[in-house]
Formats: C-alpha cells, structure tokens, sequence
C-alpha cells in the first residue's frame, strides 16, 4: 500500500510527485504516459493507483478529464478521500463533489494558484472547496507543497476563487508582455526596464517569475499557455452566467486562442509575449 496515490503525473502532478516524496511519502503513480512515473511506485491503470491508497490526488487538464477518470476509479474509492486539484468548472465540480458524498466518498476540490516550479519549491496557494471537517484532515498534505491554504466554502468554491486569481494573473501577465513590447518598440533596454518596473509602482510577482522568460524567449514550460486559455473560457463562462461583463478578459481570451492556433499553445505562459510582436 502507498500512502497516496497520484492520477495525472504532468507539469504540476510530478511537481506534487516531489514535494511528496520529499516528505517521506510512498507515492503510487499512473498517467497515460508511462515515462512520467519514474521514481514513483508505477500502477498500469488509475484505477490500479487508486486501490493502492487512502488519499488519492488528482492533477488533471480539466473536468472532462476529472469525471473520466473518476467514472473508471469510483468504485475503488468509497470510504477514501479524493483531493483533486485540476482547475475545472465550478458547477461540475460542486455536482461531483454531492454525488462521491452519497456514494460513501470524501472529497474536496483543491486548486493551486502557482506554476509546476512554484509547486517544487513550496511557495504556491491552494483554494480548497469541500467540508471543513475533511478540509482539515487534508491540510497536512497541502503543507507540503504550498506556503498557505484557505478553505474557501463548500465544493466548487476552490475553482470559483482559483478563477479569480487565474484572471487578474493572467491579466498581469499580459500587460507586463505588452509593456515590455512597447519598451522594445521605442528603444529601451529590456533588462534594464524590468529592473525599473520591479522597483515601480507598477511592480507585481509576475515581473519576477515571467519577465524574464519574455525577454530572453525562454518558453520552457512551467505552465502551459493553453491551459490558461481554458481558464480564461472558464471563466467567461462564469461571467455570462453571472450576468458579469469582463471585456479585458474577452480581449486576453482571443489573444490566445490566436496564439495556440500559430502552435504556440505547449509554451510556458510567459509566450503571450508572442502576441505583440517578434520575441
């Protein structure tokens, strides 16, 4: 028996892998891609990775995935907890989370605000939907990857609140990409320019994990540009149902949708720099 299981071993889930394993954890592993589940105890199924623990994480792309893999696992889950970290629909979430309580399984969505690195290095948040009771039991295990964690409300709440933080990040990430094109357009040195802004008032965090990035055209991916494009679908989704306007986010929404047509969409975030010009 492992002490967790771990479905879905990409950027962020090998990130989790370690910070677990550091810990003192045995993980058992499964993605479709069997490279992934080096150093970790391999299972051939989620299923297999499921029946192997009490506690099972999931790090998935998004609900679509979540529910496929939850309709292969179900079964082998009752009496366990399920902590699911993907970024997904709010509403399907919350529908997820009633029906696993009626089936004898605990759960609990737990997004993370932060890239695979920041997950490595134990400095992201998590927003975490579900009841206060199971919250609390899962807390030791979101104190070894996370500097904090809020219990935001019932299930849903961590990928509501995640939303919100996805927004005005991404936006931040934007206009930090736009600036910086704008400096390079009427010759200013870029370094020297990111040095400024971070000591301005203009400053935020993102200066510190993307600014670079864009300036020297390293898109290495720590996360995924269109993985943020699904969030941004999200969350005019949850715009339009809350009868909410959100134009800037319209206008990030299809900055990126032309830049994962061009192929960009596999890059590191930080190439929505792409979208003002040669890099």
């Amino acid at each position: 028996m492992a002490d967790i299981a771990l479905i879905g071993i990409g950027l962020v889930g090998s990130a989790l892998a370690q910070r677990f394993r550091l810990g003192g954890l045995a993980v058992a592993g499964y993605d479709v891609r069997p490279e992934s589940l080096r150093e970790l105890l391999p299972a051939e199924s989620a299923r297999h990775a499921a029946e192997q623990a009490a506690w099972i994480f999931l790090s998935l792309p998004d609900s679509d995935a979540v529910e496929a893999v939850i309709r292969e696992i179900e079964s082998a889950c009752v009496g366990k907890t399920i902590i699911d970290t993907t970024t997904g629909d709010p509403e399907r979430t919350a529908v997820l989370g009633s029906r696993l309580q009626e089936a004898g399984i605990r759960y609990v969505d737990a997004t993370i605000a932060g890239s695979s690195l920041q997950v490595r290095e134990g400095t992201v948040l998590v927003t975490v939907g579900g009841e206060a009771e199971v919250v609390r039991e899962c807390s030791r295990f979101f104190e070894m990857f996370a500097q904090d964690w809020f219990h935001v409300g019932p299930w849903g709440s961590g990928a509501r609140i995640k939303l919100v933080i996805n927004l005005v990040l991404g936006l931040n990430r934007a206009v930090l990409a736009e600036g910086l094109a704008l400096a390079r357009a009427i010759g200013l040195d870029l370094p020297s320019t990111l040095e400024v802004l971070r000591a301005s008032p203009a400053f935020s965090r993102v200066m510190e994990s993307k600014g670079s990035k864009m300036i020297t055209g390293d898109f290495e991916p720590v996360a995924r540009l269109r993985q943020h494009w699904k969030d941004v679908r999200l969350i005019q989704d949850q715009a339009r149902k809350a009868g909410q306007a959100v134009p800037i986010s319209d206008l990030h929404a299809a900055l990126l949708a032309t830049l994962d047509a061009q192929g960009f969409g596999d890059l590191d975030n930080s190439a929505i720099f792409k979208a003002f010009g040669s890099v």
